[in-house]
């Protein structure tokens, strides 16, 4: 047996685990939050002051002008203009975003301007059909990191997974995965769960988490559908506590994030950011840069 057949051997067997797994894996919940697995109130408080009504444990916690530390405040619209982005990062710096998320050719113009500020700078890759060869995606993880990405977003080979193509699609993410390991970059693998059986969905976060992933994420926002509660519940089970889920696309109000937090999303990508942590504070609403 050849190493690809044994590569191929490993990553069946370990889907195969994970696709059983997660059917038998029951969702306990503990009796004073009703949250899955394990309870810190004061953990969680933050949150709860923030009004949310079910919080899932792996949300961070904080007063509620700490939401916007779980939001990638995002414009990856292809007509959006240095102005636009510009934007973007001004409103990021005032409230704190955990990051601004963007397509390469805006990564060091935002690394720019967001320099000393506690902002991020995550980057898109193979974005938005994850059609690109896996050479392709090493070299543009490389470059945005150059340019001052410290988070990548890349899309998997959609039509390889569907095809069980497993081990191109884990050379496809390690592709990503390895720069991001060497610079010190967070990497996020979008699976784009709307094209995906549930179980394709568990086969592609099973192979991010082989790969080396830091986070799962549900969407690019381009495809037919955005997140929902369920997918990102099933991402949770899959990956457990140790890799973050990140819920993109359609996520336009505090209670649509809070229904992400409460199913288990660690990080949430919207272009209503700012309109999300206002509502929250209990502002008068303003218009934004929007556009994922």
């Amino acid at each position: 047996m050849d190493a690809t057949s044994v590569d191929l051997a490993r990553l069946i067997a370990i889907v195969a685990e994970e696709v059983l797994a997660v059917s038998r894996r029951p969702a306990s919940r503990c009796q004073c939050h009703s949250v899955v697995e394990d309870c810190c109130p004061g953990r969680l408080q933050g949150v709860l002051e923030a009004g949310a009504s079910r919080v899932g444990v792996y949300a961070a916690g904080g007063a509620p002008g700490a939401i916007a530390t779980v939001i990638d405040h995002t414009l990856l619209k292809p007509d959006a203009t240095e102005k636009d982005i510009e934007r973007l990062c001004q409103e990021a710096a005032e409230f704190r975003f955990a990051t601004v998320c963007v397509n390469p050719a805006w990564v060091a113009l935002c690394a720019a301007r967001l320099k000393g500020t506690p902002v991020g700078v995550c980057a898109v890759v193979g974005f938005p059909l994850g059609a690109t060869t896996a050479d392709v995606k090493h070299f543009e993880t490389r470059r945005v990191i150059f340019d001052g990405a410290r988070e990548v977003d890349m899309v998997i080979n959609i039509g390889a997974l569907k095809s069980g193509h497993l081990a191109v699609v884990e050379r496809d993410i390690e592709a990503v995965t390895g720069p991001c390991r060497d610079c010190g970059a967070t990497s996020k693998v979008i699976i784009e769960a709307a094209l995906l059986t549930d179980e394709e969905k568990i086969t592609a976060c099973t192979l991010a988490k082989a790969a080396g992933a830091d986070f799962v994420k549900t969407s690019t926002g381009f495809g037919p559908g955005g997140a929902t509660v369920a997918d990102v519940e099933l991402m949770r089970r899959v990956v457990g506590a140790d890799m973050g889920v990140k819920a993109a696309g359609g996520v336009r109000d505090l209670e649509g994030l809070k229904a992400m937090v409460a199913a288990g999303a660690s990080r949430v990508g919207a272009s209503a950011g700012v309109r999300i942590v206002q509502e929250s504070q209990g502002k008068k609403l303003a218009g934004t840069s929007a556009g994922y």
